[in-house]
């Protein structure tokens, strides 16, 4: 099956090689190539992908016709509300006027009420910071008592420690035991 056409080449040396290029049923590989590509074409044709193809872009075409088609509708729609914007903005003048008169009055209104709600708060403020200075100040007071207290308890120890020895405590260790008999 494998048969072969002997393809000839020349190398350096001047020698005749002779080379087989493989082929079954009489076709070598770059005929199968071409032989596949006639396939794929005819199934192309045969399934009718061409007019498949055509009518995917004429339907594409017919929506893009349709979609410019209602631009224009929207934009005519556009430009006539536009006119009319501009007919009801001549007539609102007179009405901005007012209403920006109504505003100034409205924000004085505001900026005399903004005012009397800071003086109240600042006030407010400081009684806080009057309490929290008193606490501040309690809080020192007490943690200055603390250290008081405690330097005065190492005081009373150290003196305690240097003017008690151990047959002092022997005496007071005896009474405490002699005492444990008694009822109270």
């Amino acid at each position: 099956m494998a048969e072969g056409h002997p393809i000839e080449a020349v190398a350096q040396t001047g020698v005749v090689e002779v080379h087989h290029e493989p082929v079954a049923f009489g076709i070598s590989a770059p005929g199968y190539v071409a032989l596949s590509m006639l396939v794929v074409i005819g199934i192309i044709l045969w399934k009718k992908v061409p007019s498949m193809i055509g009518r995917m872009l004429d339907a594409k075409i017919a929506t893009i016709r349709h979609d410019l088609d209602e631009a224009a509708k929207l934009r005519a729609e556009a430009e006539a509300q536009l006119a009319e914007a501009k007919t009801r903005n001549a007539a609102s003048a007179g009405d901005a006027a007012a209403i920006v008169a109504h505003a100034e009055a409205e924000a004085k209104q505001l900026l005399a009420q903004a005012e009397a709600d800071a003086a109240e708060l600042v006030a407010r403020r400081a009684k806080m910071a009057e309490d929290k200075i008193g606490a501040a100040e309690r809080l020192a007071i007490s943690e200055v008592r603390a250290k008081a207290a405690d330097a005065a308890a190492r005081a009373a120890a150290t003196i305690i420690a240097e003017r008690h020895d151990a047959d002092a405590d022997k005496v007071v260790v005896d009474r405490t035991i002699a005492g444990l008999g008694r009822p109270n």
